[in-house]
């Protein structure tokens, strides 16, 4: 019997894909687990739709991260921090404080943990820092850390 995977299954496969099981396992342990149905005309055609959806929606919001990128590249938040004698800093500069910026300064909101810092910011200047918006997406943004 060929079923269709509503679920990942260990050592059968992934959720979406077609696979052929004995009748008793199928009968008895994915159809009443709801682990999968039956592959007939009518759960093919869904699942054709289904995908077919899917890619659509990821093409769109890969087009959409891509706008937001070319958007971003060219702009740039001010923070603020704190300088003792000597140009020492006090404290340092988050992601979420950068993703705070950028939701009052430039009016995107854009997850922390969508930005990636190898380490905190500590010094005074300008810093290109990477956000990475979709899969293959990554946007730079220059963060501009002046004394207050």
């Amino acid at each position: 019997m060929e079923v269709i995977l509503l679920q990942d299954v260990k050592s059968l496969g992934k959720k979406g894909e077609i696979v052929k099981v004995n009748d008793g396992y199928a009968r008895n342990f994915i159809l009443p687990k709801k682990l999968g149905v039956e592959a007939n005309s009518k759960n093919l055609n869904d699942l054709k739709l289904k995908k077919a959806n899917e890619e659509k929606m990821a093409a769109e919001n890969l087009a959409a991260a891509q706008k937001l990128a070319e958007e971003l590249k060219d702009k740039e938040i001010t923070l603020h921090l704190k300088v003792g004698e000597g140009g020492k800093t006090f404290g340092s500069v988050s992601s979420k404080e950068i993703a705070e910026a950028v939701k009052e300064q430039l009016h995107y909101d854009i997850d922390k943990k969508k930005i990636q810092l190898k380490e905190s910011i500590k010094t005074i200047g300008i810093q290109s820092v990477e956000i990475k918006l979709y899969s293959k997406v990554t946007a730079k943004l220059k963060v501009k850390i002046t004394e207050s």
